[in-house]
């Protein structure tokens, strides 16, 4: 950031009284302009046995498969925000249940919340950001196309859970290994 949105003055970067962190402090109208996490919600949305995937229309990871899910908006709960994005995707309309999965990405500053749902129905098609959606069971679900480690994680999370039947929130940290930024450690809590 170099300049304030508020009256267009140029940017400094320091600690502001009583705080503890440096942040962008227009050296004009005093603003302090915070840069705070993005919240990602999704769903894991389910029908039967099975979990319906879209494979991506957009960068990043264009040709992919994930979870139907995107940036909260304001004025939306995370439940809305995941229900508008698998309906905005994927063009399913869920009932959203339980928050199943909240990862950490301290690497990207994001918090993603999945939610586990149930599809209403099955009349579902690709939305603008989707080449295709398809609903898999877990043999079928194509692992080395995972479009994120989050979400692989949270399916390998949940395949485990449905083999016994008993689903549990989970959450923690996916942590880039700096070996290798394309190599992720899971730490769960």
């Amino acid at each position: 950031m170099k300049y304030c949105s508020q009256c267009g003055a140029e940017v400094e970067i320091k600690v502001p009284d009583g705080d503890n962190r440096p942040r962008h402090i227009c050296a004009e109208c005093l603003t302090v302009h915070y840069q705070n996490p993005k919240m990602v919600v999704g769903c894991i949305p389910m029908w039967e046995d099975k979990v319906l995937l879209c494979r991506r229309a957009i960068e990043p990871r264009y040709g992919l498969w994930t979870l139907p899910a995107g940036f909260m908006e304001n004025g939306e709960t995370s439940q809305e925000g995941a229900a508008r994005e698998t309906l905005e995707e994927a063009n399913a309309r869920v009932k959203v249940e339980a928050l199943y999965t909240l990862f950490n990405l301290l690497h990207i500053s994001q918090v993603y919340l999945l939610f586990k749902s149930r599809l209403m129905d099955l009349d579902f098609g690709p939305g603008s950001e989707s080449l295709e959606v398809a609903l898999f069971a877990e043999q079928e679900i194509p692992w080395d196309e995972i479009a994120f480690p989050v979400v692989h994680e949270t399916l390998r999370l949940f395949f485990e859970d449905a083999r016994r039947n008993h689903y549990e929130l989970r959450s923690g940290t996916i942590v880039r290994l700096s070996d290798n930024p394309r190599r992720y450690h899971t730490q769960l809590l």
